[in-house]
């Protein structure tokens, strides 16, 4: 009887650990991979701005790279006007948008 007990109760410590580690499975490929694909994205599309290319900012301004630096970069948006924005303010998704219009 007591043998009978203690393979039961070996049998569902598993049994239990299961369904938690499968959401956990479940959470990191709906959840965790595709934020981290999308941060791969915008970081390469970041890197590969250069002056003369349209950008728009997570604020709505469009315009045109003027200067950049490591951090900053200067945009001219309509006449001469610029503004000096950081690069972490230029919307990857929207600048896409606007390169192929």
């Amino acid at each position: 009887m007591f043998h009978i007990l203690l393979q039961q109760a070996k049998s569902g410590g598993m049994e239990t650990w299961l369904p938690l580690i499968l959401i956990m499975v479940v959470f990191y490929v709906f959840m965790i991979l595709p934020q981290s694909r999308k941060n791969k994205k915008t970081k390469k599309f970041l890197e590969e701005l250069k002056k003369g290319d349209k950008v728009v900012t997570t604020g709505g301004i469009h315009g045109k790279i003027h200067g950049m630096s490591d951090t900053t970069i200067t945009i001219q948006c309509h006449g001469e006007t610029q503004f000096e924005i950081e690069k972490t303010g230029i919307s990857a998704e929207l600048s896409l948008a606007a390169q192929n219009k």
